[in-house]
């Protein structure tokens, strides 16, 4: 069980890198402050800052754990290997940089706590609204400390945000041509921090992703599933930090998962 105390100080973290990192560059960065990883995939001063005092400050909660960030782990990939340790934090110290470089929202902060190799706490934040979105694992979703359940199924057509980016050409073209007569398709938020609470809040009914990192789907897969929702492998295998493995469905209930993954798996499994 994950006590009060932990969520209260991991909230009180978040709040605290927002306000002194992230908030500040926000609409305010430098031609310079921004770089690309790999083609299309930025970093800027904020992300490096934010994840450095989030490691500084979750370590200091749990000293033995494994610290797993994405910008350490972009230098240093053996960081991946922690994953599966007894305790391993993992950080996104900015999720939807390319929205966040750009200075428009959503972006966000996601904070997952593992332990062996399965993720028991999960905190996804917005800091230009505050939403704090938290999960602990058999005991429910919160939304600025209110629990959610997931919402009533639709009675018109469930809406659809595919991730696409990482998919070759076939999958993203068979995905569009089979889901357009089920499913009313809508952009993507480009952001998961955004992405897990409009599937639990029923906004979104179903999510697919290719990529499926650790520090972008951790917490929102936990959050999903303990509000009622389910977010799993397309075989339905559950989602485990250090698996390595691509794809991934999310849906607002498990009622429309499966009818998801009956109609959609083929596309991605074979």
């Amino acid at each position: 069980m994950i006590p009060s105390s932990l969520d209260t100080a991991v909230q009180a973290i978040l709040r605290l890198v927002s306000n002194k990192i992230v908030l500040p560059h926000y609409q305010n960065l430098q031609a310079s402050d921004i770089k690309e990883k790999s083609p299309g995939d930025l970093v800027t001063i904020a992300d490096q800052l934010s994840e450095e005092m989030l490691s500084e400050k979750l370590s200091a909660l749990f000293p033995g754990a494994a610290i797993v960030g994405e910008e350490a782990t972009a230098a240093d990939p053996s960081l991946l290997d922690h994953l599966a340790d007894k305790q391993a934090w993992i950080i996104d110290p900015i999720d939807g940089t390319g929205n966040f470089a750009a200075g428009t929202p959503p972006f966000g902060i996601i904070i997952a706590l593992s332990e062996n190799n399965e993720t028991v706490a999960g905190w996804l934040y917005d800091p230009l609204t505050d939403r704090l979105c938290f999960a602990a694992k058999g005991h429910g979703a919160f939304i600025n400390g209110e629990k959610i359940t997931n919402p009533v199924d639709p009675d018109e057509k469930p809406v659809g945000a595919f991730a696409t980016g990482f998919m070759t050409d076939g999958q993203r073209e068979e995905l569009l041509s089979t889901s357009q007569d089920h499913y009313t398709i809508v952009d993507i938020p480009r952001c998961a921090a955004e992405q897990y609470p409009r599937l639990a809040l029923g906004s979104n009914h179903i999510s697919t992703f290719e990529r499926s990192l650790p520090w972008d789907h951790a917490a929102g897969i936990l959050f999903l599933n303990e509000a009622g929702g389910k977010a799993a492998r397309w075989n339905g295998d559950a989602y485990r930090p250090a698996d390595r493995k691509t794809g991934l469905l999310g849906a607002s209930s498990p009622k429309l998962w499966d009818e998801a993954a009956e109609l959609l798996s083929e596309i991605f499994t074979v």
